[in-house]
C-alpha cells in the first residue's frame, strides 16, 4: 500500500524571502480533506522544493488566524514580541499567533506549540511572514478561505 501523502491542489501565491527562499500559500488535499497550507520553499541548484517548515490549518484554524490578523495595523507599533491567539489543533497541540522581533525585524510567526507527557515547548513546524507582507499574506489566506468552503 503506498504511503498517504498530502496532495496540492492549487498554489495561491507567494512571498520571496530571500533570493533562494520563499513562501508559499497553497490549497492540499490529505485523506479526503482539503488544507490550506503555508511552507517554506527552497529554490537552489542543489534542492528546489519545499521544507520541513510549514504549517497546514484547517478552515477553522485559518478563520481564526484570518480575524486575528484582520485586527493588525498595516504597520507594526509595539517594539516587543506579542502573542495574537491560540488555536488547538488537537489534544497536546496549539497553533500560536504572534508577532515577533527577530535581528531587528518585525514578522508574524505561526508555530505548532506541543503540550504532552514527553514534551512541552515550541515545535519546528512553523513559519514567519515579514510584517511589511500582512496585506499580500491576508489576501492570499482569503483566498485559501474560499476554496476550503463552509468550516
Amino acid at each position: 500500500m503506498a504511503a498517504e501523502e498530502f496532495k496540492p491542489l492549487k498554489e495561491i501565491g507567494a512571498i520571496p524571502l530571500s533570493e533562494t527562499s520563499e513562501l508559499k500559500f497553497y490549497v492540499d488535499e490529505y485523506r479526503g480533506r482539503t488544507y490550506a497550507s503555508v511552507r517554506a520553499f527552497l529554490k537552489r541548484e542543489s534542492y528546489a522544493g519545499p521544507t520541513r517548515s510549514g504549517v497546514t490549518l484547517s478552515a477553522p484554524l485559518l478563520e481564526g488566524v484570518i480575524e486575528a490578523l484582520s485586527k493588525l495595523p498595516q504597520e507594526p507599533q509595539a517594539l516587543e514580541d506579542r502573542e495574537l491567539g491560540r488555536f488547538p489543533k488537537r489534544a497536546g497541540l496549539e497553533l500560536v499567533l504572534r508577532v515577533t522581533i527577530y535581528k531587528d525585524s518585525t514578522g508574524i510567526d505561526l508555530r505548532e506549540w506541543v503540550d504532552d507527557m514527553a514534551y512541552k515547548g515550541w515545535s519546528k513546524k512553523g513559519v514567519r511572514i515579514p510584517y511589511q507582507e500582512l496585506g499580500k499574506a491576508l489576501q492570499y489566506l482569503r483566498e485559501m478561505r474560499e476554496l476550503l468552503g463552509p468550516k
